[in-house]
């Protein structure tokens, strides 16, 4: 089954919903967002969390030393860089990482190769002012371009229970990340989270 991401978790309820409905990982953002979460509180959240959950940080250009701190004490297993992080900037973490790209009309795929220590990348929708979170979709071709890279890839932008069926038979990707598309009036909807997964199951990714 393709792999399951829900980021944005803001609350104790919304990550045990995910958690229950099956998700593979949990995103907690840590940069300047209507989604950002207090270290304290994500921290309290993941101490709860059962094994074999993946506890993601989400950062945006953040210094490397505030990373390095935010991520042993919040106990995180993964980082992710969503942001313009430089290649150089992506090497020598003690953490698996992953860095995120904006995905427009003038992307262009083999800017992959540059960053050969990170073990995945996550494709977004670029929107002017805005680093994720958007709920709007990109032409999904570039992701299946992207898959050369050999790397595992993550779609992004615009998930949600009405396509996530289509993405996963188009793009066949590692995993899924979702946000926006498991909210109600801006916050996780538990039913929409458990729409989402029976979707993932029925799926043929």
């Amino acid at each position: 089954m393709t792999r399951v991401k829900i980021c944005g978790i803001k609350s104790m309820e919304a990550a045990h919903a995910a958690v229950e409905a099956g998700a593979h990982a949990l995103g907690f953002v840590f940069a300047p967002s209507s989604r950002r979460i207090n270290p304290e509180l994500a921290r309290e959240i993941i101490l709860t969390l059962p094994p074999f959950v993946s506890k993601v940080g989400v950062f945006v250009n953040e210094p490397r030393y505030s990373v390095e701190e935010l991520g042993v004490f919040c106990k995180l297993d993964v980082l992710q860089f969503h942001g313009d992080e430089s290649p150089e900037y992506c090497r020598r973490w003690s953490y698996q990482t992953l860095k995120a790209f904006a995905v427009g009309t003038d992307w262009d795929p083999a800017v992959l190769e540059q960053y050969t220590e990170v073990n995945s990348f996550l494709l977004d929708t670029k929107v002017a002012g805005k680093q994720g979170g958007t709920g709007q979709t990109f032409d999904w071709t570039r992701a299946i371009e992207a898959k050369a890279c050999g790397k595992p890839l993550i779609l992004a932008g615009g998930i949600n229970p009405q396509n996530v069926r289509q993405a996963i038979s188009q793009v066949h990707p590692y995993a899924v990340d979702v946000s926006s598309g498991v909210e109600l009036n801006g916050e996780k909807d538990p039913e929409l989270i458990r729409q989402l997964m029976s979707e993932i199951r029925r799926s043929k990714g």
